[in-house]
């Protein structure tokens, strides 16, 4: 399933590696990372590398680019949370949340369109948590963490959170990143 009404992201390769093809087959779920700073801004970040690491503690792992802004807030607040996006509606979160807050990040702006900061929260129905970062109100589910550690790895760096809260908010399942038509991975 295509869907060309969402953002084309520039850099297609014309042939990929054997290696590319297949990492390009595993499966990932959509979340939406909430983060904050400790100015109190809060960001939102579409994130596909996400999964549970230990039972005790609970602990999860996120792989974020290491130039990204939640990245950055993480670090200075030590608090985030995992919104899991609903295969019914999630895609039109994930439409709102897929480019970078900062729009520095996306090559060939013009300075002044480089120098604006988008509001990915905007329009999208959410909480606070006690930990202050946002819970998403139409997601399947979301989870409360504190940062335990930072693993460099590559381009990303790995946040390990334990898990301090989280609920189920409702049933069916987990969109995936094959359900939206795009490719984070290769």
């Amino acid at each position: 399933m295509t869907h060309p009404e969402l953002p084309h992201l520039p850099g297609s390769p014309l042939e990929l590696e054997g290696v590319e093809k297949a990492l390009l087959a595993l499966s990932y779920g959509v979340h939406v990372i909430g983060s904050r700073a400790s100015d109190g801004t809060m960001n939102a970040m579409l994130a596909d590398w996400v999964m549970q690491v230990s039972f005790k503690p609970r602990l999860v792992a996120v792989s974020i680019e290491n130039d990204a802004r939640t990245l950055r807030f993480i670090r200075e607040t030590g608090a985030f949370t995992v919104n899991l996006l609903h295969e019914k509606d999630g895609i039109d979160i994930a439409r709102k949340v897929v480019m970078p807050s900062e729009a520095k990040k996306v090559r060939g702006r013009s300075e002044e369109a480089a120098a604006q900061v988008i509001n990915k929260l905007a329009g999208i129905p959410y909480g606070l948590h006690g930990n202050g970062c946002p819970v998403l109100d139409r997601s399947l589910g979301w989870i409360a963490c504190t940062a335990e550690a930072f693993h460099p790895a590559g381009d990303h760096t790995i946040v390990v959170g334990r898990c301090i809260d989280g609920e189920r908010v409702r049933p069916g399942e987990m969109l995936i990143e094959r359900d939206l038509g795009w490719e984070y991975g290769g």
